[in-house]
């Protein structure tokens, strides 16, 4: 009779807490990094989606094991969004499955900017290459997007990329879901009429922000034409970009400018202190860098910054790919390390720069901070090994051949990427004005901008039919950089009003195995990891059956 209670005590309260799940959700996440536990933000976006939600994850198939815990972090940060909004559908997909397809997949994924990665496994002596997809695609209603699942750090090991990847996994998703679940609201300008950088060099990059906000040409040329219609334009714009001018600004354009910031407006400032570029190298083998005149010093002085009419040498640089041999069929490109080509990665934690690899730079300039009551946050700065160069100065190809005396680069760390926050002065306080403007305000809201001492940081290549290639892929040495990313974040940054760029900031911490003293133990841990378990189960179950035994023969 007490058996009977008991069994349907149990059965009640099974019931009971069953009913209560289903009014009460809760998960727990008992990880020592909350690695599964999802942030607000990414709850408050995924709850959006009233509709399916499609994914397609291409992380199946035979690759290494690495991946295999790439493969497993992300099936388990799907379940945890997927048991917030039961609209999410994923799968996993091999793209590879079927051998006779495999040529047209590859050249579909290519053409979709899906590129695949090929890895070569040691394990045991044995090295093997596979082909791996590190891509999600998410779909919803007609819009979709791509994921990157794999973070590409140069010269990090395979286990060192999968736990960037993993850190890097909210952050993607989360900003997937938004791209395809959240209408555009936020507009860009993109500062046209300053001899700035060439359209088809920033192609990629202004496509790739197209995803998620309106952008729009801003001629900031024809302001003398009508400036206080021109002010008011540029206002009901959110963020301002000024990508590597070459020109004079007139005091009427620096007006326009200020009076978008000072009215709360966002800008990113990619200036070039001193002209050089690699094309005019590249033709000759040498060049004069010499300071260019914006006519800007008086308004960032006034914003709490100065950029230096001088070049950084750094020995901590990107390589230079030069031509070698004859020329014709014969050409040959060997790599060289070029000290005006800063390699740079970021130091701080902040959600811009943070779990970000090394962005490229070309012929940078150093950034002075001042005292302003701006709030100044250095993002980016050289290595250590890093010098000044004064200009006026002859540049030439043959500097590659130099051997750099380590006691001459002593003056860094040198800031190149600076964010300025608070509430800005105009530049025109206290001053005459370039035109009469009735709203005309020497402070009013808190604004944000981003500076970086170099135009060509968002300078794309061009494949050889003239069509852009991704932003931060150097096809003369086949390496990629996280320039894309860095400016994507400071758009987002900038932008974000749902805090979309915090979840950057989480730190994933995975164990890893030490492979070598795995080799050196190899019997050991086989011995360890799969004999011993397989003995405690045996003996449990001799004694399980004795027990029995002993119980039923009395």
């Amino acid at each position: 009779m007490n058996k009977l209670k008991t069994l349907v005590l149990t059965v009640v309260i099974l019931l009971v807490i069953n009913s209560v799940g289903n009014f009460i959700f809760y998960r727990f996440d008992l990880t020592a990094d909350q690695r599964y536990t999802l942030s607000e933000t990414s709850l408050d976006i995924i709850k959006k989606a009233q509709e399916p939600v499609y994914i397609d994850v291409f992380l199946e198939g035979n690759f290494p094991n690495e991946f295999k815990r790439l493969q497993t972090e992300t099936r388990q940060l799907l379940d945890e969004f997927k048991a917030y909004n039961s609209n999410i559908v994923y799968q996993f997909v091999n793209p590879l499955e079927d051998p006779d397809q495999a040529d047209a997949i590859m050249n579909s994924f290519l053409e979709r900017g899906l590129t695949p990665i090929k890895i070569t496994v040691d394990e045991k002596g044995k090295q093997s290459e596979e082909v791996v997809f590190p891509w999600a695609i998410i779909t919803y209603k007609d819009k979709s997007t791509k994921i990157p699942l794999l973070k590409n750090r140069l010269g990090a090991t395979t286990e060192e990329k999968v736990v960037s990847s993993v850190q890097h996994l909210e952050y993607a998703f989360a900003d997937g879901f938004h791209k395809v679940t959240t209408e555009k609201q936020k507009k860009i300008a993109v500062i046209k009429g300053k001899k700035e950088l060439p359209d088809a060099f920033k192609a990629d990059f202004l496509q790739t922000v197209r995803d998620s906000y309106f952008i729009a040409p801003f001629p900031l040329d024809s302001v003398s034409k009508d400036p206080v219609l021109f002010s008011k334009a540029l206002k009901t714009f959110d963020l301002a970009i000024i990508a590597k001018p070459k020109a004079t600004f007139t005091d009427a354009e620096k007006q326009v400018l200020d009076q978008f910031i000072v009215n709360g407006g966002k800008a990113i400032w990619l200036i070039d202190a001193v002209d050089i570029d690699l094309e005019s190298l590249n033709q000759s083998g040498e060049g004069l860098a010499f300071p260019i005149d914006l006519g800007l010093n008086d308004m960032f002085f006034k914003y709490g910054f100065r950029i230096n009419p001088v070049l950084i040498k750094d020995l901590q640089s990107a390589p230079i790919a030069l031509a070698t041999g004859r020329k014709g069929s014969e050409t040959q490109y060997q790599q060289y390390p070029w000290n005006y080509s800063p390699y740079i990665f970021p130091q701080t934690k902040h959600p811009i720069v943070n779990n970000i690899d090394g962005i490229k730079f070309e012929f940078t300039n150093p950034i002075d901070t001042l005292k302003n009551g701006i709030k100044k946050t250095i993002l980016l700065q050289s290595s250590m090994y890093s010098k000044k160069v004064g200009t006026p100065v002859e540049v030439e190809l043959a500097m590659v051949n130099e051997k750099p005396d380590p006691r001459d680069y002593t003056a860094g760390p040198l800031p190149v990427g600076l964010l300025l926050e608070g509430k800005f002065h105009s530049v025109f306080e206290n001053r005459v004005l370039a035109f009469k403007d009735p709203g005309f305000k020497a402070v009013n809201k808190p604004s944000k901008m981003i500076v970086i001492s170099d135009g060509d940081i968002m300078k794309n290549q061009l494949d050889n039919e003239g069509e852009p290639l991704e932003l931060g892929f150097d096809k003369w040495t086949n390496q990629v950089y996280s320039n894309k990313e860095l400016l994507m974040n400071a758009v987002n940054y900038l932008l974000d009003d749902n805090g979309l760029i915090n979840i950057r900031s989480k730190e994933v911490d995975l164990p890893l195995l030490d492979k070598e003293k795995v080799y050196e133990n190899y019997t050991y841990t086989q011995i360890l990891t799969v004999g011993l378990p397989l003995l405690i189960l045996f003996i449990f179950g001799i004694a399980l059956n004795y027990l029995r035994r002993r119980k039923f023969a009395r």
